[in-house]
């Protein structure tokens, strides 16, 4: 049994390091082809087809041997689970016991601790929420805030007149929207109950399949865009 790689912990196939014969020697050839294969397997099942069974399958054994905590009482695979956190659990080392003077510090430290208030400590950062302000200093503010140029600006306070036009916009800059970004966020929420390892492969499992679909979304409405075009030309 060795220690799992950690590229095979990011790949989320570590139970197969807890069931091999390599020794623990950093840079093996062996372990090198092992993570090529399994990140090979990775990117075929992040361009799977989504509604494909037999790669949903798949997924849901990756799933299990990347968090097999969450899935050790599943009727069939469930007994090969529980092994894999025995054998994971023998190679963390054990932790001494918490002597008296470790539980005494540590509900003294939880009582002395103080919580952070964010209204209180970081948004309320006025002067004068405690007293009101001075006069001078009320002045002061008005002045800076309304004189421009030594008066008060013309148009302080003045209604828009509906009828007067409106120049438009420039908007040659503006990108649109960040379709990545969109499905990156709707790919981490699908992960919401997921530990971190297994949430960070699903996730991006998730994002290619988005990107995938979009895609073809994408040359769907070029060809139907073509076909009006077509139609239009007679």
């Amino acid at each position: 049994m060795s220690m799992p790689r950690k590229a095979m912990q990011e790949l989320g196939f570590q139970a197969c390091c807890l069931r091999c014969d390599a020794g623990d020697t950093p840079g093996l050839a062996r372990c090198a082809a092992c993570i090529q294969h399994h990140r090979t397997v990775r990117e075929v099942l992040a361009s799977a087809p989504p509604d494909d069974p037999l790669f949903q399958l798949a997924k849901e054994i990756m799933a299990m041997a990347a968090s097999p905590q969450r899935y050790s009482h599943d009727e069939t695979h469930g007994e090969s689970l529980v092994e894999q956190e025995r054998l994971a659990g023998a190679l963390v080392p054990g932790r001494p016991k918490p002597t008296e003077e470790d539980v005494f510090s540590s509900f003294e430290a939880q009582r002395t601790a103080t919580k952070a208030n964010v209204l209180r400590d970081v948004g309320n950062q006025n002067p004068w929420s405690r007293s009101g302000i001075e006069a001078n200093d009320a002045r002061e503010i008005g002045e800076a805030t309304l004189l421009v140029d030594g008066s008060v600006e013309a148009s302080y306070g003045a209604r828009t007149v509906p009828s007067k036009p409106i120049q438009s916009v420039d908007r040659s800059d503006r990108l649109g929207e960040d379709t990545a970004l969109t499905d990156r966020v709707h790919a981490a929420a699908t992960t919401v109950a997921q530990d971190e390892t297994a949430a960070e492969i699903f996730e991006d499992l998730a994002f290619k399949e988005r990107q995938q679909a979009r895609k073809k979304l994408k040359s769907a409405m070029d060809d139907i865009k073509k076909l009006v075009e077509d139609d239009l030309e007679f």
